[in-house]
């Protein structure tokens, strides 16, 4: 008896949504299904007093790749917003990524050679040969000053570890800028969609079955049964119900207020790097925007880094040596499978930004439809 459809697609985000579309395209069936309640996945924009809230954290898109910027302009018009995150340590503000105006603000200085001079003197002093931790690392490259104030807290609070903790390889170098440059991405493009991400996938998923509040682990077998073919994007050791043991994640929590002023904190994104502060950053959806929005209200988000535990919702994976080794296992599996793709950052358990999603979409469907 033939099935249903030629695809189950398990994940609306970026991959799965690109994979429908390309699919449809070629005139096969698609079932996309979400456990949550929105199409997106965690690019998912929603808006609110006329502003478009990021409701699962801050997306900029950025992209070298002009085949990757090409494409998803087919779905949307993007503005020409550029990423300046600013970082508050105590009361003292500085610009990121590390550049002149950050070191100006740091030292009291005006040119690159006294930049130069002060960093290559703490590292020096440093003394570090053969970095056994990510402190050690981080000193070795930027030296005491940078490293205290705009790494370690913020660090710290990301991985849920102290910095002595943490493997050296995980900074392995930081950009280091001795310009007046605070344009944190170095590639040719970037921006963001005028209206928000959600219209992407919802023009992407046009003409395709879409099952919302549809936990594929609920009715894995019935679900199973209605296609030739799966994409998922869900975590991979869950897929194998954990037969090598449990990969690491981390998680975020996101506490989201509107405010009555037209304007908070004058900046998309705020680091808060000094530990004692729970959250990593607060954004400021607004500015994301550049376009004039509601004057008498504004919406932010604090967003809290948290352990990933069984139920909680996955963000990024923990790519140090140990989860990687594990992985590796998982893969051997997935390598196996003739009827199930695996794709995303969990399905294919790597830190992937956007651009690098759009692009492994992009090649799994080219390959798979060939």
């Amino acid at each position: 008896m033939s099935k249903k459809y030629d695809y189950l697609i398990v994940g609306s985000g970026l991959f799965g949504a690109i994979f429908a579309y390309e699919a449809n395209r070629k005139g096969k069936k698609c079932l996309v299904i979400d456990k949550r309640p929105n199409i997106a996945g965690n690019i998912y924009t929603k808006e609110m007093e006329g502003i478009q809230v990021h409701q699962y954290g801050a997306h900029i898109f950025h992209t070298s790749n002009k085949e990757v910027w090409d494409y998803v302009q087919q779905f949307a018009e993007f503005n020409r917003y550029t990423n300046s995150p600013v970082a508050r340590y105590k009361d003292e503000l500085y610009n990121l990524p590390f550049n002149m105006n950050t070191f100006s603000k740091m030292w009291n200085i005006k040119t690159p050679k006294e930049a130069k001079e002060i960093i290559a003197k703490q590292i020096a002093e440093a003394k570090v040969e053969n970095p056994k931790n990510l402190k050690e690392q981080a000193i070795s490259l930027v030296g005491k000053d940078i490293y205290e104030k705009l790494v370690e807290g913020y660090t710290e609070k990301q991985w849920g570890k102290r910095a002595t903790e943490l493997p050296a390889f995980i900074i392995k170098r930081l950009p280091v800028r001795f310009t007046y440059d605070n344009n944190y991405f170095n590639d040719k493009y970037q921006g963001i969609p005028i209206g928000g991400y959600t219209q992407i996938i919802e023009k992407m998923l046009e003409g395709i079955e879409v099952r919302l509040n549809t936990d594929f682990f609920a009715d894995r077998e019935n679900l199973t049964a209605e296609a030739e073919k799966i994409v998922f994007t869900g975590m991979i050791d869950e897929f194998y119900d954990y037969k090598f043991g449990e990969l690491e994640y981390r998680s975020l929590r996101f506490e989201t207020e509107t405010l009555d002023e037209e304007n908070y904190q004058g900046n998309a994104v705020v680091n808060y790097t000094e530990y004692e502060i729970p959250y990593t950053r607060i954004i400021e959806h607004k500015h994301f925007e550049l376009t004039e929005q509601n004057p008498d209200k504004t919406v932010i988000t604090r967003e809290y880094p948290a352990t990933w535990k069984k139920g909680d919702e996955p963000y990024y994976p923990m790519n140090d040596e140990k989860n990687n080794t594990l992985y590796a296992k998982y893969k051997e599996l997935a390598d196996k499978e003739d009827n199930v793709i695996f794709g995303g950052r969990l399905g294919m358990y790597k830190y992937f930004d956007m651009h690098n999603v759009v692009a492994e979409a992009l090649k799994c469907v080219q390959e798979e439809l060939k």
